[in-house]
């Protein structure tokens, strides 16, 4: 396994959007660990320790905001990249999330997977 591989961990519960962004990620050369929910998010991201986490917003049970609330406040993951991947393009669920300590804030109808990839090579300090 190559140990250069920047890991991401892929958090959406919408399967076929999940899909898409996985496979052009991995042709990026990521390596993707996907859960469907906030509560997988959360385990995964101590097991998984991934460089960066895409975090869908509106999901069952624990939402992206507060898996991103808990990840801020857990030793391990504090410190993670996160970018919030999500449908909501209200100001008020981005002041939200930035006040909740995200890294960036994309609204799906927005943008492209081409520009959800440059975002992550950004965050992760990749040209």
């Amino acid at each position: 396994m190559d140990t250069h591989k920047k890991k991401i961990l892929l958090v959406e519960d919408d399967e076929a959007l999940a899909l898409v962004y996985r496979s052009r990620l991995e042709l990026e050369g990521f390596d993707i660990q996907e859960v469907g929910n906030g509560e997988d998010a959360l385990s995964a991201a101590v097991a998984y320790k991934p460089d960066l986490i895409l975090l869908d917003a509106m999901m069952p049970k624990i939402s992206g905001f507060d898996v991103l609330d808990i990840l801020r406040n857990t030793p391990e993951t504090t410190n993670v990249r996160v970018i919030m991947l999500t449908a909501l393009s209200q100001p008020k669920d981005k002041e939200r999330a930035e006040q909740l300590g995200v890294d960036d804030y994309l609204v799906k109808s927005q943008v492209v997977i081409g520009d959800v990839v440059a975002r992550v090579k950004h965050h992760l300090g990749i040209q």
